[in-house]
């Protein structure tokens, strides 16, 4: 079983970085040939967010297996009014909103990608990882710089032009420390001869200064974030865990997203009602929907993603005793 999850998370790893890539190219020609068009951009980033929203729709099944069951009520009712709750938060303070998602997200991001890494040496041959940089350096870079460059206004006034200011009189400053954490993490990872993970924070970094900012979040949540944490999900996931026991290792991968997919029709069903029952409905209105539904359900599945991440980055003391012992 743990020959299958290392060929998974590692030929995951190798995937996403190499489809960010592809998008990368994709985008920058298209950027070159539609200059100032906002339509392509609103069109990549809404497939992008809709291929990433399976990997956070197994919380329930992961958290109570049985489907069936007044705990499993309970627990989608809880999920559901925290979602609900922050879908209302969002739109009624849509400034704070996004500042509150901006950073809750890099940190998420961060700690998903470090834990994606540490999964990784865990199967193979354990190397002391720089967990909290990394995680830093991983969260801030695909998160804020985007956010904070010369071209963002553009976008955010496309989505909702209540976010331009969203970064205040520090938006210059915060973008050149991002770019500065990320190139000192990855020295420092290039250094220990780690040249995986620095190799990572280099291909975000040129993501979100080639790639235009709504366009380089979405293609890093949908390609990058979203297919790691699904291959983590395989270690979690029963149906998933089985297959890796049999050496299937690429059904596993399809278990767990399958799992999400009914989760697609619903986000987007909740997205359209709500562009078009409080506005004229427009891409751009929808795009804005749709991530104010993706926003509201990260707050409690972070919540619930934050146990498997504690201990995957070895914070588990009983877990990360265990190990610490197998590999010295």
């Amino acid at each position: 079983m743990q020959e299958s999850q290392l060929r998974l998370l590692t030929r995951v790893r190798d995937t996403s970085s190499l489809t960010v890539l592809i998008g990368l190219a994709v985008t920058a020609t298209l950027s070159q040939i539609l200059v100032s068009e906002m339509n392509w951009q609103i069109a990549v980033a809404l497939i992008a967010l809709v291929i990433g929203i399976p990997h956070g729709a197994v919380d329930h099944l992961l958290a109570i297996p049985n489907l069936f069951s007044i705990k499993m009520a309970i627990f989608l009712l809880k999920y559901l009014l925290a979602t609900g709750l922050a879908i209302w938060f969002i739109l009624q303070f849509p400034l704070l909103g996004f500042q509150l998602i901006v950073f809750f997200s890099a940190a998420h991001f961060g700690v998903g990608d470090a834990s994606f890494c540490m999964e990784i040496y865990r199967r193979s041959d354990y190397i002391k990882f720089p967990r909290a940089l990394y995680a830093i350096a991983s969260g801030f870079t695909p998160v804020l710089i985007p956010l904070v460059n010369s071209h963002t206004g553009q976008a955010l006034e496309e989505i909702n032009p209540q976010l331009l200011a969203w970064a205040g009189p520090f938006a210059r400053q915060a973008f050149f420390a991002c770019i500065a954490l990320n190139l000192i993490v990855a020295s420092l990872l290039f250094g220990r001869k780690m040249y995986r993970p620095a190799l990572d924070l280099l291909i975000l970094l040129t993501l979100v200064l080639i790639a235009p900012p709504l366009v380089a979040f979405a293609i890093y949540f949908g390609l990058w974030h979203a297919v790691r944490h699904t291959a983590r999900l395989t270690l979690e996931f029963g149906p998933s865990v089985r297959q890796h026991e049999l050496g299937q290792t690429w059904k596993s991968f399809w278990l767990s997203i399958r799992a999400g997919l009914p989760a697609v029709v619903i986000v987007l069903t909740l997205s359209v009602w709500l562009a078009f029952s409080r506005t004229s409905s427009t891409s751009a209105n929808l795009l804005w929907y749709l991530l104010v539904v993706t926003w509201a359900l990260t707050v409690p599945h972070m919540v619930l993603t934050a146990r498997s991440d504690i201990s995957a980055l070895g914070y588990d003391k009983a877990k990360g005793d265990n190990f610490d012992r197998a590999v010295h």
